[in-house]
């Protein structure tokens, strides 16, 4: 089977979050799905196979870390609707089946790539004791993000300050389900985006995610009541960087991005489907 690593929220190679991608006739055991994941090593690997004609949904997907199966996964979405449209496997918007329910994936002449998920439900809540040692800064507030995406969203002063955290991930990983969301306020929004963030989930294996798409759909709702604007660009300041176009649709978050196939070739380990 074939086997490509893409890189998505992107259009240059070797920038944006890299993600491993497989289509499939249908899905072999959980252990294996794992274990590829593992191999591959990005933080996360898709897998998907087609649908039945007629249904809700034309693929099924789903997604692992190198450690765990999660829930949402913005970069590894789009990664898998770039190979499908790439490889012609399908054409036109496609809707996948995963665990957070039916996505979608739309396509521009441009090769930007729409996703639409569902918006996260913030929740205010008070700083946690301990968080601001941990990431040595003090948060300005902090939401919950909800079952479906996991976080701890943190506001801080500045860009400079969430560019300069240095977090201690152990430490963090008793904060959320998932992991913790750090952003604030763009420095210059005449650089082209409004917002900047970094995402740290040692939960789920991943100590700095590149670009998180899944975050945006807190991020997105967040930003768009303080700026007053419901269409934003946010930049993930991970050393490899990309930025994700949102659109808050009420109680769904559209995330726009590019992504580059980068390496394609054989996965020779292979094991029976159930």
């Amino acid at each position: 089977m074939r086997i490509r690593i893409v890189d998505a929220f992107t259009d240059r190679p070797f920038t944006g979050n890299p993600a491993g991608v497989l289509l499939l006739d249908a899905f072999p055991e959980d252990d294996w799905l794992q274990k590829v994941a593992l191999e591959v090593n990005h933080a996360e690997t898709a897998f998907a196979h087609r649908l039945p004609e007629g249904g809700e949904a034309d693929w099924a997907l789903r997604w692992f870390t190198p450690t765990t199966e999660v829930a949402m996964c913005g970069h590894a979405t789009l990664a898998t609707a770039h190979v499908l449209w790439t490889t012609g496997a399908h054409e036109g918007p496609v809707r996948f089946a995963t665990r957070s329910g039916v996505l979608t994936a739309t396509p521009a002449e441009d090769g930007a790539i729409t996703l639409e998920f569902p918006t996260a439900p913030l929740t205010a809540v008070e700083v946690p004791d301990g968080v601001a040692e941990a990431l040595g800064a003090v948060p300005r507030t902090a939401c919950d993000t909800g079952p479906d995406v996991g976080d701890l969203l943190l506001e801080f002063a500045d860009e400079k300050t969430v560019r300069g955290l240095a977090p201690d991930l152990r430490a963090l990983a008793a904060y959320s389900t998932r992991g913790v969301i750090a952003t604030a306020r763009a420095e210059d929004p005449t650089r082209g985006y409004d917002f900047v963030s970094r995402g740290f989930f040692p939960n789920v294996g991943i100590d700095e995610d590149p670009v998180t798409g899944s975050a945006h759909t807190a991020l997105a709702p967040f930003w768009s009541e303080r700026l007053g604007r419901s269409d934003l660009t946010g930049l993930q300041a991970s050393p490899r960087s990309g930025l994700v176009r949102t659109g808050l649709r009420g109680d769904r978050t559209l995330l726009t991005g590019h992504a580059v196939t980068v390496i394609e070739g054989d996965l020779l380990a292979q094991e029976r489907t159930e």
